[in-house]
């Protein structure tokens, strides 16, 4: 607990509004990802046929849409930060790993691998000063 407090002073401390900016277009994006898996469902379907052989492949198919939308949505106004990018890890994780069982698509791995790098960032980071999160706790 220690570590998230000390994390949460040297990330408010060094603050700046490109990577608030930065932490709003990941939320955006994974938002956005969300709603083009539940639109349309069979492009999801497709994505993870490498993975149809495997245990619980239906079970990833309910958990990608709709954890990229709500934990976009808190990543983009900055409240629960970090869980909501732990929760995106294994999404990501899988996103990479597709693109390496099944068929290469560049553009795919591409995205997969920025969105997974800025997780890992803010992770660590935190929300920054300018968030929900800051805000809720500057009122107690």
């Amino acid at each position: 607990m220690e570590t998230v407090k000390n994390l949460n002073k040297w990330a408010n401390a060094h603050t700046y509004y490109p990577l608030d900016l930065l932490r709003i277009a990941l939320g955006v994006f994974l938002f956005l990802k969300g709603t083009k898996f539940i639109a349309n469902s069979q492009y999801l379907i497709d994505l993870i046929e490498p993975f149809q052989g495997w245990m619980g492949s239906m079970m990833m198919i309910h958990y990608v849409a709709p954890a990229h939308m709500v934990g976009g949505i808190l990543i983009a106004f900055g409240l629960l930060t970090r869980w909501s990018a732990a929760a995106q890890l294994p999404i990501l994780i899988g996103a990479v790993a597709i693109n390496f069982v099944g068929e290469m698509h560049t553009a795919n791995l591409i995205l997969s691998l920025v969105a997974l790098v800025l997780c890992l960032f803010f992770l660590f980071y935190g929300s920054g000063k300018h968030s929900a999160d800051y805000y809720f706790k500057m009122q107690q």
